[in-house]
């Protein structure tokens, strides 16, 4: 199949850490190349974010395109939105061109684009949304920085796809309460590369117990509530990876006020702010800890759980969105209410007191990681939904033309 990816904002190629590039960056690239792999023609459409460059690149078996919409310029995605009548307005040039046989668009915005782009065509369109405007509302008030109309846009889009592909059973209901008429949702969780991600002993074991949280860093990620539970946790040491390079963590407003939260809690000295890390050097970092630590405000799905497990690391997770899916509690980790530091460090300090459950928490999520996770199931499932909607969308088309 011609398979057409659309990601606005998150182009796979990008270096992940920044406040606009995580999880969605490294599920796109992961589901082009294995689509890829497995014989589709795949292109990732996103929008062009510098003033130089190729229009195509190649990668893994697929192609980026970068598509003029807005400026040649990195903007942030709260403020794309404008440009996004653009973008799909040159999606539906070059798909007349080359149409494709399914659109699968990433974020809302993508999802705006494509059904513009996809106007008056049977191509079919998939819709994964990544993160719901409706729960980053509730969760964050006044501190949502959306655009206006982003909930009314995502409603528009429960009614305008074919298909909506969640990552998680907790993602359904709130889609439904979007709107979604039943039986359009179809649940396929992100992956991981379990060739990558895969156990290794800590290289000084000798050292204090490591703690890591791995991610943006953002306030919904709730990296100051780790810091506050390190209080209560002497013997340990905290390992933050993510945000801008390594030479820019002392301006970094976010790492600076999260330094200034260590050293009023008293552990400025047990704490290391590392910055962005190359993805290549991330299973080192996981496996260099003793438990990984993700503990966000609401998160529609988290892969970094998936790759600690992957690595045969225990989780302290919270028990919001695709956490609830992926980590089992008492077999793989501990999940704990969001913003409850005595509760996290409480979890962290069962598992650091006892290695055994440590090991063999490590030993199950590793099982459970190759027999849920790996990427190859994730890319099947998702084929299967393409090669339906493809089906359905050509026996509509030989029905209309009778």
């Amino acid at each position: 199949m011609r398979l057409a990816l659309v990601s606005e904002h998150a182009n796979p190629l990008a270096a992940l850490g920044g406040t606009d590039a995580g999880g969605q960056n490294v599920h796109v690239a992961a589901l082009a190349a294995g689509l890829a792999g497995r014989g589709h023609e795949v292109t990732v459409f996103t929008r062009r974010a510098a003033p130089r460059g190729p229009d195509r690149i190649e990668a893994d078996g697929y192609v980026v395109e970068l598509v003029e919409a807005g400026p040649r310029a990195e903007v942030s995605k709260d403020d794309l939105l404008p440009f996004i009548d653009e973008l799909g307005d040159r999606l539906a040039e070059r798909w007349r061109a080359e149409p494709p046989d399914v659109v699968h668009a990433h974020f809302w915005m993508s999802g705006l684009a494509s059904l513009r782009g996809t106007a008056g065509t049977a191509i079919p369109v998939a819709q994964t949304f990544h993160a719901l405007g409706s729960v980053k509302r509730r969760q964050q008030g006044l501190a949502d920085t959306s655009p206006r109309g982003r909930i009314a846009h995502e409603r528009r889009l429960c009614r305008g796809v074919d298909r909506v592909i969640a990552t998680c059973t907790d993602e359904v209901a709130e889609l439904s309460a979007l709107g979604l008429p039943p039986g359009r949702a179809s649940v396929i969780p992100c992956g991981v590369d379990t060739d990558l991600f895969r156990p290794a002993p800590r290289r000084d074991p000798d050292g204090p117990a490591r703690l890591l949280v791995l991610g943006r860093v953002v306030p919904r990620k709730g990296i100051d509530t780790v810091v506050a539970a390190l209080a209560q946790l002497p013997d340990a040491e905290l390992v933050v990876a993510g945000g801008p390079p390594p030479d820019q963590v002392d301006a970094d407003p976010d790492l600076v006020e999260l330094r200034k939260l260590a050293e009023a809690a008293g552990v400025g000295d047990r704490v290391r702010l590392l910055g962005g890390v190359a993805r290549d050097a991330v299973p080192r970092l996981i496996t260099d800890s003793d438990v990984v630590v993700t503990v966000p405000w609401y998160e529609p799905f988290g892969i970094v759980p998936l790759e600690a497990m992957a690595c045969g690391r225990p989780v302290v997770g919270a028990a919001v969105g695709g956490l609830l899916d992926t980590v089992e509690p008492g077999v793989t980790g501990e999940l704990v209410p969001p913003r409850d530091p005595a509760a996290v460090a409480q979890a962290i300090r069962r598992l650091l007191d006892d290695p055994g459950r440590r090991a063999a928490y490590g030993r199950a999520g590793r099982e459970r990681a190759v027999a849920c996770y790996d990427w190859h199931q994730v890319v099947e499932q998702t084929e299967a939904v393409y090669l339906e909607l493809a089906a359905v969308a050509a026996s509509e088309t030989t029905e209309a033309a009778r």
